[in-house]
């Protein structure tokens, strides 16, 4: 059980690594879809959170958690497309001409073509079972675009899926 107090503890930070790490991991790696730069993200964001171990509460640690790797992982991406030269890819048709064989595949391939927010949302969403509200405070938009972009996203994956005919 983490300390009820508000400063954290050690103790308190060692159970927070177990317990939320691999989540974070997974959320990364999902929106990055690169092992070692996610491994560096979830690194930096539990550096963050040692150095700011007295000003977060115990009770709000997964909160602040997944807001430092949310934010973290936004700063990530913008460096390494600054650095490549790259600029913000549209978002490509909803498609997929592709034989799959089961219905993993497709969605993963789907989840790859959201634009970066809407991926972020939607795994925040339906991969770690955030709230609309708890969304909005971890990633700064509102809570109704938080709603919007999770329409949008789910709108594009039904779109791209399209029938199961495609997958079986």
């Amino acid at each position: 059980m983490l300390t009820l107090l508000t400063k954290m503890t050690v103790e308190d930070y060692n159970r927070a690594v177990d317990a939320y790490a691999d989540n974070l991991y997974r959320f990364v790696l999902k929106n990055l879809r690169d092992a070692h730069m996610s491994e560096d993200v979830v690194q930096d964001v539990f550096e963050k959170l040692w150095v700011k171990l007295e000003s977060v509460s115990a009770l709000k640690v997964k909160t602040y958690l997944f807001t430092a790797a949310y934010h973290t992982m936004i700063d990530y991406i913008r460096k390494e497309k600054r650095y490549q030269g790259e600029e913000l890819s549209e978002m490509e048709e909803p498609s997929h001409n592709g034989h799959y064989s089961d219905l993993g595949e497709v969605l993963e391939e789907a989840v790859k073509r959201l634009p970066e927010d809407q991926r972020s949302v939607l795994m925040l969403r339906d991969y770690e079972g955030y709230s609309y509200r708890e969304i909005a405070g971890i990633t700064g938009l509102s809570e109704t675009q938080v709603k919007v972009y999770i329409y949008r996203a789910r709108i594009f994956l039904k779109q791209y899926i399209g029938s199961l005919e495609r997958v079986i």
